[in-house]
Formats: C-alpha cells, structure tokens, sequence
C-alpha cells in the first residue's frame, strides 16, 4: 500500500505565502536594501504592473515621485525602527504610467532584533479619503486623530433625537477608557494616538451601520444608537465591553491592552437637552468606573443606576 509523498514544512509554508501574495486583496511587498524581494500581485497592480512586468526586484525608488522624497523615506523608517517603532504615514506614490496617488505606508522590520534588515510593507491606496479630509466641511465634522465623528457634531446629531415626539427609542453609550493615562505615560502620546485611532475603527466594527461613533475628548468616546431602546443598548455595551478587554494595541515593540467602562442612556422626556443627556451618560460611566472599571451602567429616570455584570 502506497503512502502520501512525504512534503517539508518549509514547502507548505513556502507554498502558503505564494497563495497568500496571489490571492489576498491587500498590497504587500518585502523590501531588502531598498529593494523589492518579493511583492504581493495587488501591489504590484496598486503600481500599474501586471502579468508582464512586475515590482520583484526593482529599487523602490521606482515607486516614489523624486529622490529626495525616497531617501527621506528611508531615513524616517530607520530612525523609527531604531526606537522599536514601526512607520506609518501617507506618501504620494507614482505608478508606472506616471500618474500619482497618495498611499498610506505601514512598514515593520519583518525581525525586530534586526531593524536594518528586511522590511514588511503595507500599502492602501487613501487618495480618496485623503481628499474628503481635506474638505473644510469634513474637518469641522471630525476628530483629526481617530477619523470619528468630533464632539460638535455629535451634539448636533443627538439633538435631533432630543424632544423628539417620533416615539422612536434612542439610546446612547458613553465610554471611558480604564487607567489611558498609565498607557501614555509609559508608551507617550504617539503611541497612545495610534491607539486611540484602532480602538475607534474597532468600535465601529462593533456597532450598526446606522448608529454614530464620535471621539468627545482624550480617551472619551460616545455612541448614538437610533431606533434602540435601553434593553438593547445594554446588549451592545456589554458587546463593545467585551471587544475593548480583547483588543491588543501593537505598536512596534510596544504590546497593551486596555478595559473600559460603559454608561448606558435611553433619551427620555426628563433628559430635555443635549447637556442632560450627555450629562446622564457620563454620570453612569463614572459609576462604573467607582465600581472597579471594566462594567457597564445604566442610567434610570430616578436617577439611579442599574448595573449589568461585566
């Protein structure tokens, strides 16, 4: 009886990363002394190169607009790798027709221990999403440093709801951050920055379509939840809980993870403004934060709270 042709773990994995750099739609390329050892078949179409041209090879000069901005590129990576930061910006890149597009740039050092080695690039085409950052009517909208909702503007959206006789139940979520301050002062601002932008796109990823994430202030973030009342809302801030304590930041050699308290509001006639709303919300998060942290609370019109398990 035949047996299966024995095959290396080296060839599956070898085997492994050719699926991956054919198959995935992401753009990534592996660079070595400023050149291109192997690139990912979506980086080389984000380029302009295709089944008869290919990025293998080539000197990622070829892929920027000028020398200066090349060399300067490279300088700023090896001074970030050499602090245990990763790289991770907005570059205008050239295609191979000649036509230029802004590309967001995150490079690691594939091994830490040797930051001048070989390099993991990362590349989104954000030329479109640069453009609408630039719109003074998307700035006054948002936060600069997470990309969410800003507090003016979510204000604005919440009073929409406030008084509102539609009989449509809307409930908000006020969320602190446990002890964000022992993650700057033992990482700094930077760091907490990339933070605080990966936790937003995640509580996006944890909310509907059709509610409203917005940054306030520091590490205080609020979610609109239209059309759900507070039995509901108790569900999602119990999931959103749960999604912070398993969220890891990883920022170059930086690891750390973080908790949250939750305070849960339904809109209702005793709650008139906007002030009083936000006002509940955060009252019921400093509850929960009293309480130890990592829990959600739920603001009722007597003015107490019920606390939901976290």
């Amino acid at each position: 009886m035949s047996s299966a042709p024995h095959v290396r773990s080296e060839d599956i994995t070898a085997a492994r990363l050719r699926a991956l750099l054919v198959r995935a739609p992401t753009a990534v390329a592996f660079v070595n002394g400023q050149r291109f050892e192997i690139v990912s078949e979506e980086f080389n179409h984000l380029f302009g190169f295709g089944d008869d041209s290919d990025l293998t090879g080539q000197d990622t000069r070829v892929v920027h607009t000028t020398d200066l901005a090349h060399t300067a590129l490279h300088e700023r990576a090896a001074a970030a790798f050499a602090v245990g930061r990763p790289l991770d910006e907005e570059i205008e890149y050239v295609k191979r027709d000649g036509h230029r597009f802004w590309g967001r740039l995150q490079a690691t050092p594939v091994h830490w221990e040797a930051p001048a080695g070989e390099v993991l690039w990362v590349v989104a085409d954000v030329t479109a999403a640069r453009a609408q950052r630039l719109q003074p009517t998307w700035t006054a909208k948002h936060d600069t440093v997470t990309e969410l909702t800003n507090r003016r503007e979510f204000e604005r959206r919440l009073a929409e709801h406030v008084g509102s006789r539609r009989g449509e139940p809307v409930s908000m979520l006020w969320l602190d951050v446990d002890r964000f301050g022992e993650v700057i002062k033992s990482m700094g601002a930077e760091v907490g920055d990339h933070f605080l932008y990966g936790l937003g796109q995640m509580l996006i990823g944890k909310v509907r379509a059709s509610d409203l994430v917005a940054r306030l202030e520091d590490d205080h973030f609020a979610i609109l939840l239209p059309d759900c009342d507070q039995h509901y809302a108790q569900i999602i801030a119990e999931k959103v809980r749960a999604a912070v304590a398993a969220y890891r930041l990883r920022w170059g050699l930086h690891r750390t993870r973080v908790k949250a308290s939750l305070g849960v509001v339904q809109i209702q006639p005793t709650l008139a403004t906007v002030d009083a709303v936000l006002g509940a919300g955060a009252l019921a998060c400093t509850e929960a934060k009293a309480a130890g942290g990592d829990s959600v609370r739920v603001f009722v019109s007597a003015g107490g709270y019920e606390e939901l398990a976290g």
